[in-house]
């Protein structure tokens, strides 16, 4: 069975005070386990990924809806998972990399859907043929979402997602992605090597559970908020995205395209409000 963690041999070097020769030991650590996904929709290949295994039901969910294929649980008519001979319906994992998706009858996945090449834990858009592949606004616009957020409760935030990150706490090598209720309470968490793939874990969860769109929510993720996870934000139906470091110059002119209010750099007491102020009050 693939695990999220590996365990590997390291030599730890200690230094002295001054930075002169100190100790040397070999010991074991954990490592975040990183493994291909190939995600293969009506019985041709989408795309493969390199992610976190668990949870890849989820991520191949969440994919789907991230590129526009799927919007409701109703759009797939099977979702198992395989290993090239074997395939089975059970949660996780045992049964192989690759994640098989049959669409429900009348749902098709666009050419421009398919990815030229794999997808690194590091891309979310990575082998999309043109600019226009890539921008994806939903049907419904996130202005009519009325949900208001606190500032103080947005701070808080980062600390509650830390604090359920179970294998960061063992191997300190993983991002995360975190669905809050507008009054802070967590909903759902997932981790992965990939901060696009963590986020897809997480949409994939709501949409399978019924849940989208996922208003008056906000999703919460670890590093940087880039193109790809505003869009994948939007067509969740997601009002607030909150990063703890910077969003890039595509990611705020889609989000206020989007209607989408987007927060970088929430640590701490404070935060910048790039787009959507409007949904912040005390």
């Amino acid at each position: 069975m693939s695990g999220r963690t590996a365990r590997r041999r390291v030599l730890r070097i200690t230094l002295a005070d001054g930075g002169g020769p100190g100790g040397e030991a070999a010991r074991a650590d954990l490592l975040a386990a990183e493994e291909p996904l190939g995600i293969r929709v009506d019985g041709t290949a989408l795309t493969m990924t390199m992610r976190t295994p668990g949870d890849d039901l989820e991520l191949a969910a969440g994919f789907l809806v991230s590129e526009a294929v799927i919007r409701s649980p109703a759009d797939i008519a099977e979702i198992k998972l395989c290993d090239g001979t074997t395939c089975g319906h059970a949660g996780h994992d045992g049964l192989g990399n690759i994640a098989d998706v049959t669409l429900a009858e009348g749902v098709t996945a666009a050419p421009g859907a398919r990815r030229n090449f794999l997808t690194t834990s590091a891309c979310g858009v990575c082998g999309k043929a043109s600019i226009q592949d890539i921008c994806v606004l939903p049907h419904a616009a996130l202005a009519g979402d009325q949900a208001r957020f606190a500032p103080g409760m947005l701070a808080a935030l980062p600390r509650r997602l830390r604090d359920a990150q179970r294998v960061f706490s063992r191997t300190g090598g993983l991002h995360a992605a975190g669905l809050f209720t507008a009054g802070g309470e967590l909903i759902a968490v997932r981790e992965d090597v990939g901060r696009h793939n963590a986020v897809d874990k997480v949409v994939g969860w709501a949409l399978l559970s019924g849940r989208l769109p996922l208003a008056g929510c906000v999703l919460l993720v670890s590093g940087r908020a880039s193109f790809e996870l505003v869009q994948k934000a939007v067509l969740a139906g997601i009002p607030l995205l909150a990063a703890v470091s910077a969003p890039s110059s595509l990611a705020v002119e889609l989000a206020d395209e989007a209607g989408l209010t987007l927060v970088g750099f929430l640590r701490g007491p404070s935060m910048n409000v790039y787009t959507g102020p409007g949904r912040l009050s005390a």
